[in-house]
């Protein structure tokens, strides 16, 4: 499945509150985010019903592993967001035959595909050498 092409500029105010805030965030918090950041969803191809998705920050704690998301829903003046620190989904993939063991990079009871079913081809296209992918 492709991954969800929404892209939202990050509530700076609001997303500096809540990593300075959260269990195992960040030291400085402004060193985290730039007022101009913005997110792209990482879930794979949904419709309008179901909330957009960016990762923000992997909270630092030895017996929690969760993660700070802001999720969204519309867009320009009618969008919506919330910051949320959500459990990391516990799912793996497990490939027999090269013995790797492959993490969701989502949240727990995300919608859609885990992770490790969602691909970016403009990520892949940047990141192949000379942008070219060759067999």
């Amino acid at each position: 499945m492709l991954q969800c092409t929404a892209v939202t500029p990050v509530p700076y105010a609001e997303a500096l509150l809540a990593l300075a805030t959260m269990e195992g965030g960040p030291e400085h918090a402004a060193d985290v985010l730039a007022p101009d950041e913005f997110l792209l969803c990482e879930l794979g191809e949904h419709d309008e019903s179901t909330e957009h998705a960016g990762y923000i920050w992997a909270a630092r704690t030895p017996d929690v592993d969760q993660d700070l998301w802001l999720l969204w829903t519309g867009t320009g003046a009618h969008r919506l967001y919330r910051l949320d620190v959500l459990p990391v989904c516990p799912t793996r993939l497990r490939d027999l035959a090269t013995h790797t063991i492959t993490s969701c990079a989502y949240f727990d009871h995300h919608p859609g595909p885990h992770s490790f079913f969602v691909t970016d081809p403009l990520g892949d296209l940047i990141t192949s050498p000379n942008g070219i992918d060759e067999p």
